[in-house]
């Protein structure tokens, strides 16, 4: 998680982004952003933005920025009357659950994730069915229905340790394959998977970090363990978002490429200008239905609260703040 200082003046602000934001493209975004600076003050919001947004939102607007296990704890500590989440919808959920009394808004109502949908509650009643007794770790990657008839949630971050902190031979983990198979290659434990996949992460092969690695056989590669099995195998490095960060950061690589989404390796060369960014990139469609200007308008109007019924708050909270709480 970081801490980032937004109350600069605009110059300075773009300063900070100067480097991967044309100065001709300033000029679009900078009147948006001297208003959401002035509404978060008028609100009392706060603006927490996901890794994969891009670099005039969280380096411009955003007050904290990290992978999803960093917002869900800010969200679980954080005093501001409003939260305005720059991310996807199951993240405003999480939001939302640590913070009940709290106005959260999502900018864009359809700012989904592959892996969110392709699990319901049924599905997981129905694994529960064929494998009695067996305890279920969520992705936090999921709706606050599925969290709700899980045992425990995990992040990619955190996935291993939850995994192993329940004592089991055997976990049921969903929704993400490839992550349960790459946990999978770590412990002992058992894993049965589901199928679903992240569509950003799901387009990498191995085939293409090869390809990479012939062209820039100095560079330096880490993957998201949401990729497959295959390519985290091929690559240097494999964790969340947030330990790539800190591999950057303490490793410092004259060369380097992030194996996730596209806006990650633009929001890291902000902080890392002496180092080279190699960007094999694929875009999150979900990730980029959140702009300055929709934030802006959720800031204006209040529109695009987060409400969840509580009868399924209140399993799925206690699924979050089991993992919180390891």
């Amino acid at each position: 998680m970081a801490l980032l200082d937004a109350s600069l003046p605009t110059s300075r602000l773009y300063e900070r982004v100067s480097r991967v934001i044309p100065p001709f493209e300033w000029p679009a975004f900078e009147a948006d952003v001297e208003a959401i600076l002035k509404l978060k003050r008028e609100r009392d919001a706060i603006i927490l933005a996901h890794n994969y947004q891009s670099p005039e939102i969280f380096h411009c607007v955003a007050d904290v920025v990290g992978d999803s296990l960093a917002l869900a704890r800010e969200a679980a500590n954080g005093d501001a009357r409003v939260i305005v989440l720059a991310g996807v919808h199951f993240m405003a959920e999480t939001a939302k659950l640590l913070n009940p009394d709290k106005i959260v808004l999502i900018p864009d109502a359809e700012a989904g994730c592959s892996l969110a949908e392709s699990i319901t509650p049924d599905d997981v009643r129905l694994l529960r069915q064929a494998y009695p007794g067996v305890p279920v770790v969520t992705y936090v990657n999921t709706s606050a229905a599925v969290k709700a008839v899980s045992d425990i949630c995990c992040t990619s971050a955190n996935a291993r340790k939850v995994v192993e902190s329940l004592g089991a031979p055997r976990v049921i983990m969903i929704p993400d394959e490839y992550l349960a198979k790459n946990v999978a290659a770590e412990t002992k434990v058992e894993i049965i998977a589901w199928r679903g996949r992240c569509e950003v992460h799901e387009q990498f092969t191995a085939a293409d970090i090869r390809e990479l690695r012939e062209a820039h056989p100095a560079t330096i590669v880490l993957a998201h363990p949401e990729c497959a099995p295959e390519v985290v195998a091929v690559a240097d490095f494999a964790g969340s978002t947030a330990d790539m960060v800190r591999y950057v950061g303490a490793k410092r690589p004259a060369s380097v490429a992030l194996v996730t989404e596209c806006s990650m390796s633009d929001n890291v060369a902000v902080q890392y200008p002496d180092i080279e960014f190699v960007r094999p990139c694929a875009l999150c469609p979900h990730m980029k239905r959140i702009t300055l200007k929709n934030i802006r308008r959720a800031l204006e109007t209040l529109e695009g609260e987060v409400t969840i019924d509580p009868v399924i708050a209140v399993p799925a909270r206690r699924a979050v703040e089991r993992m919180l709480a390891l």
